[in-house]
């Protein structure tokens, strides 16, 4: 068994509100879960109101099969004009 978290750091400049925050990342998180069946939250940074911490978790067989669904969890993300990715940080664990 393989699993990895991805942590992002990101800077959202649009956001006034923690309701705009929330609308920016909503699209992100379940993006996320839903292209790529991973577990993602917002981790941290939860009470600002732009900036955010994004974890990202998948577990499988093989280390290929994670480094390959974390990539595109990656790309994804890096897609939205309306973030700034700060930061990318991947944690294995496992063999």
């Amino acid at each position: 068994m393989h699993a990895a978290v991805l942590e992002f750091s990101l800077h959202i400049p649009s956001a006034r509100s923690l309701k705009e925050k929330r609308a920016v990342l909503k699209p992100i998180l379940e993006g996320c879960r839903h292209r790529f069946s991973v577990a993602a939250a917002e981790v941290g940074s939860q009470d600002r109101w732009q900036s955010a911490q994004l974890g990202v978790s998948t577990v499988a067989s093989t280390a290929q099969h994670v480094t390959e669904v974390l990539d595109a969890v990656e790309r994804f993300v890096w897609s939205f004009p309306e973030v700034e990715v700060l930061s990318a940080e991947r944690s294995w664990f496992g063999p």
